[in-house]
């Protein structure tokens, strides 16, 4: 179970506009000590979410919802109990379009987007949009602790 995340605050802010329809939600939350904001937008066609620390974004992954097929992949599998709510979907393939200096980097940020795009599946099963996901995170390993804080501040605003 993650730890509390230290001063964390969200927000909404929707931009009303007949031509530009998009929903942004913010949140900002201390882990482990450094600063993390983390911002969603909801466009018709693509669902962008971005994780900075120090107002930076180093790397860029897409994950399509609309491809994957959860039905099909998982009606072999047992259930899902809430324990394996916490685990990204095994159909969802996160590509890195920018970043990943190296596979390490590359490794955490494709399991923070399947992660994300894992929860906003669960969320609504029948969103078929493309979730991107902009990370600059300055470590590139993180912790247990760390990566579930990470995530419960993404499901912030979502």
């Amino acid at each position: 179970m993650p730890l509390p995340i230290d001063h964390v605050t969200a927000a909404s802010v929707s931009i009303p506009s007949a031509s530009y329809p998009a929903t942004t939600k913010q949140a900002a939350g201390h882990i482990d000590g450094i600063l993390t904001d983390v911002t969603s937008t909801i466009f018709s066609d693509k669902i962008l979410v971005t994780i900075t620390q120090g107002g930076r974004l180093a790397q860029w992954i897409h994950v399509p919802l609309e491809g994957s097929n959860a039905t099909a992949t998982d009606q072999y599998l047992p259930s899902a109990t809430a324990e394996d709510n916490l685990l990204p979907m095994a159909h969802l393939t996160p590509k890195t379009l920018l970043g990943a200096s190296n596979s390490e980097r590359e490794t955490i940020g494709q399991l923070y987007a399947a992660q994300i795009a894992s929860f906003i599946a669960n969320k609504n099963p029948d969103e078929k949009r493309t979730v991107l996901i902009g990370l600059g995170l300055n470590k590139a390993e993180a912790s247990r602790e760390d990566f579930y804080n990470v995530v419960d501040l993404v499901r912030k605003c979502l």
